[in-house]
């Protein structure tokens, strides 16, 4: 099946996530925050998804998610908080990760948006880029 990264600051969170997706077929590596993934993916490359917590210490999803999908662009990311505000920040990265899941979630709904996520088709979103495309000339 699928290697997935966990990116998640809550231990007993983490587990549960870990063990939900390993029981499913999928292989896991966990991690308490963001920093800590970047790490794991510099030195291991070979990940399917990354699914990480928007709320973290040293560095938060939101951060992960703009220098992942950056330097690993064929990385898909789907994203989880239990922050209505933090949510919302999210959506504006809406083009680069492929969805937000609210906690608290059923081992059902975690499971069944990871599949959506590794089944999604990652060439339709468009990507990074910082150009201000509203500047160019029509010609």
């Amino acid at each position: 099946m699928a290697r997935i990264l966990i990116a998640e600051d809550e231990a007993a969170l983490r587990e549960f996530i870990s063990r939900a997706l390993t029981h499913i077929g999928h292989e896991t590596v966990a991690v308490e925050d963001g920093a800590e993934a970047l790490a794991v993916l510099q030195r291991d490359k070979q990940f399917d998804l990354l699914l990480t917590d928007i709320v973290m210490p040293v560095m938060d999803g939101i951060a992960l998610a703009l220098k992942v999908t950056k330097d690993f662009p064929d990385l898909k990311v789907l994203m989880m908080t239990g922050y209505a505000a933090e949510r919302q920040r999210a959506y504006n990265l809406e083009m680069l990760i492929h969805d937000v899941i609210a906690k608290p979630f059923s081992l059902d709904e975690i499971c069944e948006k990871v599949e959506e996520a590794l089944t999604s088709d990652r060439s339709l979103m468009k990507p990074v880029t910082t150009a201000d495309e509203g500047l160019r000339s029509k010609e």
